[in-house]
């Protein structure tokens, strides 16, 4: 499962992975090129997958929170832990979002 946001493809302020069955968090920032990978272990056992009975795929069914302030970004995880990530591009407004992986984004609040 995977979000990103930023500028563009090539310019990612947040590239947000969560990783099964790893049960890995992996941050990192884009500009041009990768940067250094933020890796966290967690346990994911708050995160439900289920089958898709149309086309068998499995599901990830989780809420998840991602707070944009401008020198960082805090991903709040359904069992109160969060992880934050510096924001080192700096860029704002962010005006570039992509979803990758057998989930469904059912919000997005601009406040």
């Amino acid at each position: 499962m995977e979000i990103n946001l930023g500028q563009s493809a090539d310019k990612l302020n947040l590239h947000f992975n969560l990783g099964f069955p790893d049960s890995v968090i992996v941050c990192n920032s884009k500009n041009g090129g990768w940067g250094e990978e933020q890796r966290i272990s967690c346990s994911a056992h708050w995160v439900k997958v289920t089958v898709s009975s149309k086309n068998k795929e499995p599901w990830i069914d989780a809420n998840f929170e991602i707070t944009y302030e401008k020198q960082q970004f805090t991903v709040k995880l359904p069992d109160r832990y969060e992880v934050t990530f510096p924001n080192r591009l700096g860029c704002d407004p962010l005006r570039y979002l992509s979803t990758k992986g057998n989930f469904r984004v059912s919000s997005v609040t601009f406040d």
